[in-house]
């Protein structure tokens, strides 16, 4: 069992709940469910839902801590806390604080000294990352997009250059126009998988470009939907024309045809053709 803190303070665990099959849920998840002298659910029926599959007694005070009253409820969970008590906090599915309550319970604890740890566990995140089959060496969560076409429009604008694989959380309502916005933001042509009910009985991963993603979307959706969404190809490397010119130049003082010449040094350059002849024949460039 979770050992009582000796020092007066106590901790603040975050523990990560299955986001579809019980069966993921980890030992360490039930242990801490029995230990814990506070529960903070976002939802208290799932909670009980859950200790009931799991075969667990929770011992401590259960307390709701949703969006509507996370605000008001932080400072007494923080007295709880300070009182040197073990308070294992809990969303709906996955992690805690990840689109879900919790920040402001971690920054309060946080800023007070008090402990705070996880058990690690199911995260929607990193399953539909891992399953998408696009680059997963660099990723960035971006969470629910705003709700208004505008806003959701800018936010998307403004990761029109982002080089990351990108995650999002959506409603399935609305994820016909989340992809249609993001295909007008980064391209119909960039690649996309939309997961639905992951681990669940009717998991659905599917992939392609966002455009086939927001026609498959256009016949419904149903269920929890994570998207994952290729991130921009880098910018072509860029030489300047002098730079260019004289390394035609050397290839051309080796015996190369001029023809071939630019052709080698925007192989090389990894730069068009086109830019390495406009460099050549450039005035004042020509040797």
């Amino acid at each position: 069992m979770a050992a009582a803190p000796t020092d007066g303070t106590g901790v603040l665990v975050l523990a990560a709940t299955p986001i579809g099959r019980v069966e993921d849920a980890s030992p360490r998840l039930a242990e801490e469910l029995g230990a814990a002298d506070v529960v903070a659910a976002e939802d208290t029926r799932r909670l009980r839902r859950l200790t009931g599959d799991l075969g667990v007694e929770i011992r401590g005070r259960v307390t709701s801590y949703f969006e509507a009253n996370e605000q008001s409820r932080t400072g007494s969970l923080l007295e709880a806390l300070q009182a040197g008590q073990r308070v294992l906090l809990v969303s709906d599915a996955g992690m805690p604080s990840v689109s879900d309550p919790g920040y402001r319970l971690v920054a309060a604890a946080v800023a007070a000294g008090v402990p705070v740890t996880a058990v690690p566990g199911p995260s929607a995140v990193l399953t539909a990352l891992a399953v998408s089959g696009l680059p997963v060496d660099r990723f960035c969560f971006e969470g629910f997009l705003p709700r208004k076409a505008g806003e959701r429009g800018r936010r998307l604008a403004g990761l029109a250059d982002e080089q990351r694989t990108m995650v999002f959380f959506e409603a399935p309502h609305r994820t016909e126009r989340a992809l249609l916005a993001m295909a007008e933001a980064f391209g119909g042509d960039r690649r996309g998988a939309a997961c639905r009910e992951l681990t669940k009985t009717h998991e659905e991963v599917r992939r392609g470009t966002l455009s086939e993603l927001a026609a498959w979307a256009a016949e419904g959706v149903r269920g929890e939907v994570t998207l994952v969404v290729e991130g921009a190809a880098p910018p072509a490397p860029t030489a300047d024309p002098e730079t260019l010119a004289g390394l035609v130049a050397s290839e051309e003082a080796a015996g190369a045809t001029r023809k071939d010449a630019i052709a080698e040094v925007a192989r090389r350059s990894s730069v068009p053709k086109r830019a390495v002849y406009d460099a050549v024949h450039k005035p004042g460039t020509q040797r």
